[in-house]
């Protein structure tokens, strides 16, 4: 009868100079928090004295007796904070396109214009959204359409980036099949390119939607029209039950979108 025999592979040493460098690195890790930490100045003795817990009970109860009074009001706003994030989102998802494609090294073989689409890409990226509504409230005034702008511009920087990654990873042997049969560049485009990458950009684009709701939500603070514009005078007149209100409506609002569009982007990819 053959015995079993047990065949055990040697273990691969371990560098001393791998092991060097994992405690260099962790040794930086550790400094870079402790460097945080002690260079943020935080007054332990006013965020326990008694006129902070005092204010604590003062205030935080009342965001629990939400305004009734000021659904209409609200829910006003908040419909037009979501149509800022879509007509934002979409004008961002067209405006991509383009800038993806030329983003993409398989598609566009030349790195010039590859480098051109990146920092067009990484320099709108670099504007938080609040920042952009802030320069367009002053070029075109405060209202719903300074939102849209910055909403637009922000969300293009990341979707772009995102397109261009899922450009570089289509099939390519589809492109040149077709290519091989004949079929000029636009026919290439529609039935080699697009019916790969459309179910993504689908996918992206409302996802970043989600996104954007949240982002619009605050930029009425600026001027820019939506919800945030009411939490700004309520916060002014210190109407805690009508932010308390303004909260609620915000986290069911991005609850549902985030259900719905949960969704449809399964259905989707």
């Amino acid at each position: 009868m053959a015995k079993n025999v047990e065949i055990t592979l040697p273990t691969k040493p371990r560098s001393k100079w791998t092991l060097i460098k994992r405690i260099i690195t962790l040794i930086i890790i550790v400094w870079i928090y402790i460097w945080t930490i002690s260079s943020v100045t935080i007054k332990w003795d006013v965020i326990f004295s008694s006129r902070t817990m005092e204010n604590f009970d003062r205030i935080i109860p009342r965001f629990f007796q939400p305004a009734w009074q000021e659904t209409s009001s609200i829910f006003g706003k908040m419909f037009e904070t979501i149509f800022i994030a879509y007509t934002g989102s979409l004008a961002a998802a067209v405006l991509a396109v383009p800038l993806a494609f030329l983003c993409a090294t398989n598609i566009v073989r030349n790195k010039f214009l590859n480098n051109i689409g990146m920092w067009i890409l990484g320099a709108v990226r670099a504007f938080p959204e609040i920042i952009l509504a802030i320069i367009f409230v002053a070029a075109v005034g405060p209202n719903a359409f300074a939102g849209v702008l910055a909403i637009a511009i922000g969300s293009t920087g990341m979707l772009g980036k995102l397109y261009a990654e899922v450009i570089e990873s289509i099939d390519m042997d589809i492109m040149e099949a077709l290519e091989a049969s004949g079929a000029n560049k636009l026919q290439i485009l529609f039935y080699g390119i697009l019916p790969q990458v459309l179910p993504e950009f689908l996918s992206y684009a409302i996802y970043r939607f989600e996104i954007d709701v949240r982002a619009s939500s605050v930029l009425g603070i600026v001027g820019a029209g939506g919800i945030g514009t009411l939490i700004t005078f309520a916060y002014m007149n210190r109407n805690w039950e009508e932010v308390g209100m303004i909260l609620l409506v915000i986290i069911i609002t991005v609850t549902i979108i985030d259900q719905i569009s949960g969704f449809i982007r399964k259905r989707l990819v």
